[in-house]
């Protein structure tokens, strides 16, 4: 009696599947690219919106910045009185609206401001929480 041998002489681990070699191997050819540029569109996602925040603080921080002008001119002609709010100020100056950041929230005066400052302007930043932690003074 002869014993056949068989032809296939290879180990498999348990997580290994027998045959099909040709099929899996173009299986995975196919997902590599796919999961390539579903990686690199989730990385332009992420620049695209921390570029989109970061241009959200400078435009709030130009707000800042004519909001206090217009302060310091309220406080020159008024004997260095604080104005009430900045909609008040904004009306006396013949703007239609006040004065907002990029979220379209106002911006907050506070008078007298923080550490021994005459006023404080300031915006509750991008996730709108009054006195939060991303605030842009």
């Amino acid at each position: 009696m002869v014993r056949r041998r068989s032809n296939d002489a290879r180990i498999y681990f348990p997580w290994e599947r027998r045959g099909g070699g040709m099929l899996r191997r173009l299986a995975a050819g196919r997902a590599r690219p796919l999961g390539l540029l579903v990686l690199g569109g989730a990385m332009v996602a992420a620049v695209v919106a921390r570029d989109r925040r970061d241009a959200g603080v400078r435009r709030t921080r130009a707000a800042i910045l004519d909001a206090r002008v217009s302060v310091d001119a309220y406080m020159v002609d008024h004997d260095g009185a604080c104005p009430e709010s900045l909609a008040g100020l904004a009306r006396s100056a013949g703007a239609a609206d006040r004065p907002s950041d990029a979220w379209g929230r106002p911006l907050r005066l506070r008078c007298p401001g923080r550490e021994n400052a005459r006023y404080d302007v300031s915006s509750d930043g991008p996730d709108g929480l009054p006195d939060g932690l991303d605030r842009i003074e």
